[in-house]
């Protein structure tokens, strides 16, 4: 008798962009329990791609998200669209009756956001989670299991900066506009990360300033290529982001936590690898140029979760909850962005006052 083969789960990746592409090969090269069964894209040039790419490896290519979704046997989807379908795929796919990994942020309209959220706890069967991966990052589960032990006393405050390396192909302005502004976007991520280290938090009150560098098309976005946050929590918890797609010397993302007994710190001083030069011209090193040779291990552990929580019967490590409080906080900083008010909220959450940022944008 030969031994059975375990269970592998069928899952389909949405989107062949730079994200999409590297989420198949993660799936095919570093996550066991998954078989990539099927792309889909609404690009020429990526289908035309992935045709050959994909040949050989049992994977169908779609040419829409709708057909791809129909494909038999399928079970999960992960979507790896842009932002401004990351909604109605995600319902499409609840529809179907499909595990769905949806990428941050869920999506470009609270609205829109609050109703996936709703429709989703209505199938406890599905499991649909939030893809922040940097909760899948070795060091930075290092630092919040340090946090957790109470290492550095009660965390009150949480530094964190998103920086990109700054693009000059026309690449990033092109992808900003589907994709919300600065704080919904690239801001999203630390939002996050400020909510996980300082526990179950509720934002009191935003601030935001930025300005425009290298990017004068973001001007007619209302949107700026560097940008300033600030949050402050009730019972007395504060965060701080910076957000750029401006950096000279590459990818800088770093977060540091302040307690009542110390700080903990993670990627301060960003490198590549630990080769350090020395010469005439002083002692350096190189940086990460992008944030997937930064996070390319953590996207591995996320699928990894993510496929073992629907074939082992056990809850998601990231609820999508999570996502929408995030992109509340998002919004509220966009808004406080584009008309220099403090935005205020109540103890439960609830935005107060202030003009409405997605009218804006």
């Amino acid at each position: 008798m030969s031994p059975s083969h375990p269970p592998q789960l069928a899952i389909a990746v949405a989107g062949l962009g730079r994200m999409g592409k590297r989420h198949v090969r993660t799936l095919i090269e570093r996550v066991p329990r998954a078989r990539v069964v099927a792309v889909c894209s609404t690009s020429a040039e990526e289908l035309a791609w992935a045709e050959q790419e994909y040949k050989n490896a049992g994977i169908t290519v779609y040419s829409s998200y709708e057909k791809m979704i129909q494909h038999v046997g399928l079970q999960a989807v992960w979507v790896s669209t842009s932002t401004n379908v990351h909604a109605s795929q995600t319902l499409a796919a609840i529809e179907k009756k499909l595990h769905v990994l949806c990428e941050k942020p869920l999506s470009t309209s609270i609205d829109e956001a609050e109703h996936v959220v709703a429709v989703a706890n209505t199938h406890p069967e599905l499991k649909v989670m939030a893809g922040f991966s940097r909760r899948f990052d070795a060091s930075y589960r290092d630092a919040h299991a340090k946090v957790a032990a109470n290492t550095i006393g009660r965390p009150f405050l949480v530094r964190s900066q998103t920086c990109d390396l700054l693009d000059n192909t026309g690449f990033f302005v092109r992808y900003a506009k589907p994709n919300g502004g600065m704080f919904v976007d690239c801001c999203v991520h630390d939002i996050d990360l400020s909510m996980w280290f300082l526990g179950d938090v509720i934002p009191k009150a935003v601030w935001a300033a930025g300005t425009i560098t290298h990017h004068p098309e973001l001007a007619e976005l209302q949107d700026v290529d560097n940008g300033v946050g600030i949050v402050e929590y009730w019972g007395g918890k504060l965060a701080y982001f910076y957000c750029s797609r401006t950096q000279a010397h590459g990818h800088d993302v770093c977060t540091e936590v302040v307690g009542t007994q110390g700080k903990v710190m993670v990627n301060l001083v960003p490198r590549l690898n630990n080769v350090t030069v020395a010469s005439s011209k002083g002692i350096g090193h190189e940086v990460q140029p992008e944030y997937w040779e930064r996070f390319e291990d953590a996207f591995a552990t996320e699928a990894n979760e993510f496929t073992s929580a629907i074939l082992d019967h056990t809850p998601v490590p990231v609820k999508l909850e999570l996502g929408l409080l995030s992109l509340k906080i998002g919004w509220a900083l966009q808004e406080a962005l584009l008309t220099g008010e403090r935005i205020r909220f109540d103890e439960r959450g609830n935005k107060l006052d202030g003009r409405g940022a997605r009218a804006s944008l």
